[in-house]
């Protein structure tokens, strides 16, 4: 019984850690990609769901669960850096949505019209949605990485050297 949770934070390790390719390769696609079609979007955000499912799963299932017992020190820090990434993905997600809807109003996924310029289709709020999704994209990586460094820390302390 004493190796059944080493086991389960192993596997949470394992798929948290496998989550970083998957961001990696969705996020390479989507930029040497262009222009961004309906299918260069579809490819990119599977990869994305990926990674998201492969971090969400265990924090929803396992690691929320266990928090309150365990709210001291690093693990404070674990989920405080955590809850920052998701906050920076709900701050992307506001400019995705806006994004998305003005694309996909002129029908710029299935017709790509190279003499449509962003800026102008998305009046002068295009820019901003852009930055707020490239803001957002990069404060959950950052914050993303920090968590999962800590994670692992937490890891090491909790099952390797205690």
């Amino acid at each position: 019984m004493a190796s059944e949770p080493l086991l389960v934070a192993t596997v949470v390790l394992v798929a948290v850690t496998l989550s970083l390719p998957a961001f990696a390769y969705g996020a390479w696609y989507i930029i040497q990609t262009d222009p961004v079609t309906w299918g260069v979007l579809l490819h990119h955000l599977k990869f994305i769901a990926v990674g998201l499912t492969l971090t969400t799963a265990p924090l929803l299932l396992w690691m929320l669960p266990r928090l309150p017992g365990q709210l001291n020190g690093v693990a404070a820090v674990h989920a405080y850096l955590g809850l920052q990434a998701y906050a920076m993905l709900a701050f992307a997600g506001t400019g995705i949505v806006r994004i998305f809807r003005t694309k996909r109003e002129h029908d710029l996924y299935h017709d790509y019209d190279e003499d449509v310029l962003l800026d102008e289709i998305g009046a002068e709020r295009f820019q901003h949605w852009r930055r707020r999704l490239r803001i957002g994209v990069f404060g959950y990586l950052f914050f993303w990485v920090l968590a999962y460094l800590v994670g692992i820390v937490r890891y090491a302390i909790r099952y390797w050297l205690t």
